[in-house]
């Protein structure tokens, strides 16, 4: 192993040790603070450049200097995957997250993922550690080898719950709000493993759950809250067909605004109808022929009534909306009227400055040491723990930009594993006879122990 592949993996084993507490969390309540309304971000718009959590990794290269790979902006001239003349974090292909090209490694990597926290779909409310005793979300639980998040919300929602869990790809955990109370965070990173029932989505980890709002792709809803986001049926899946739905909204003001952060109708009677809720008059309707217009969409009245309607075809991804009340029908979205306007946080990693408040120096200086000491032990004892396993390594699986097909990997002692999706290159032991690990499994790790044991359960029940 290189030595800036070996910076890197003590860097990315460090860093969550050095976070605040709650820096990894993927909960955003406020669904202006989202750049992405897709679970997979594929709708990333954002400009973080650079990969790994918190975009603290290596430097993305530009999208019209990767015409040696299979995404370019040659491949995309018409934009719809987001490509161009940048760096950005994109998902152009469909997969889990976004991600980036970077320069290649002595490994053969040449793509990394982008954790990017702003790019977490209202709704999902992180990743979450599960050690079983007592268990993360104490509901009734299930598995199922087509789980998708939908599926797990269904399950939850038809249960009375207000929150899902999914983990380990193929499991589904029902819980409320006071679950979450006594929670503990796990890096966003950790929920990563590809559920089972959809390429494109996320179920967790191995001990780790991924946790929603049942209200997600619901299919009816009361919303008074100022402000909320409305997905369409069966979201992040695709609606299905003859689906009959309706929302009421009713937050406080004398107005509303609504704005489509996604719309994708499969067919033009596919219909979208907004209502005035206390006449029953048609405002707006919407369609696949005709979609709403960009931007923000003043309508004046408090109550409104939203129904979508889908015919016998159905499937496709649907739409999302972000909606919040106004107190005035002429107030600017932007600025209300005689408040004072401050500047808004910067998504993209700019560097703003601040004035420091009295004493801060002192407490500064005093947790820069903290810090500092803690590190170099900390560091110390992992660099003792990597040399000490690397010399019972030999393998390093380095993934691809594709889908590898998933197969057994044999050995003397066992006749099929599990493997499953890891983003950055892991070193594992190859089985005596086997000097090269299988290329079926490349991209992929082993389950622990104790989750191969509930996968066999689960697939003899079969």
């Amino acid at each position: 192993m290189g030595t800036q592949a070996l910076q890197g993996f003590l860097f990315l084993l460090f860093l969550p040790l050095l976070q605040p507490p709650g820096a990894w969390a993927g909960s955003l309540h406020s669904p202006g603070l989202s750049e992405c309304f897709q679970v997979n971000g594929a709708d990333y718009r954002g400009h973080q450049n650079r990969t790994g959590p918190r975009g603290a990794g290596r430097p993305c290269l530009f999208w019209d200097q990767t015409q040696q790979h299979s995404y370019s902006s040659a491949s995309d001239p018409q934009g719809r995957w987001g490509l161009g003349a940048h760096n950005f974090c994109r998902n152009p292909d469909g997969d889990v997250q976004p991600w980036c090209y970077v320069a290649e490694t002595e490994e053969g990597i040449y793509w990394r993922y982008c954790d990017i926290p702003t790019c977490h779909m209202p709704g999902y409310l992180g990743c979450f550690v599960d050690s079983g005793a007592p268990p993360a979300l104490s509901g009734p639980s299930g598995t199922s080898t087509k789980l998708t998040v939908q599926v797990c919300l269904r399950f939850c929602r038809m249960k009375g719950y207000q929150l899902a869990g999914v983990e380990a790809g193929y499991a589904c955990f029902c819980g409320s709000e006071s679950d979450l109370a006594r929670g503990r965070l796990a890096p966003a990173t950790d929920c990563d493993q590809i559920c089972f029932g959809h390429p494109g989505q996320l179920c967790g980890g191995d001990g780790r759950l991924g946790v929603y709002e049942v209200s997600v792709g619901s299919c009816q809803g009361n919303w008074t809250a100022p402000q909320g986001v409305i997905y369409s049926p069966d979201f992040p899946d695709e609606y299905g067909p003859d689906r009959n739905c309706s929302w009421a909204l009713g937050p406080p003001g004398a107005a509303l605004e609504l704005t489509f952060r996604l719309f994708e109708l499969a067919d033009p009677r596919d219909r979208l109808e907004l209502r005035d809720a206390a006449s029953g008059s048609l405002l707006r309707a919407f369609d696949g022929a005709r979609p709403p217009p960009p931007g923000p969409l003043r309508l004046g009245t408090a109550a409104l009534l939203l129904t979508f309607r889908s015919d016998a075809r159905g499937h496709a991804q649907g739409f999302a909306l972000t909606y919040r009340g106004l107190q005035d029908a002429a107030e600017d979205p932007a600025a209300p009227e005689g408040s004072a306007q401050t500047p808004a946080a910067p998504l993209n990693g700019a560097n703003v400055s601040c004035s420091p408040r009295p004493g801060a120096p002192q407490a500064a200086m005093g947790a820069r040491v903290f810090s500092t000491v803690t590190a170099v032990s900390v560091l110390l004892l992992l660099l003792l723990g990597l040399l000490r396993s690397l010399r019972r390594r030999s393998c390093l699986l380095a993934p691809g930009k594709g889908s590898p097909a998933l197969g057994p990997s044999r050995g003397p002692r066992r006749s099929w594993a599990v493997w499953y999706r890891q983003p950055r290159g892991v070193p594992l032991p190859c089985s005596p006879g086997d000097p090269q690990v299988e290329g079926s499994a490349a991209g992929y790790r082993p389950l622990s122990a104790s989750s191969q044991s509930s996968l066999r359960s689960l697939i003899s029940a079969l």
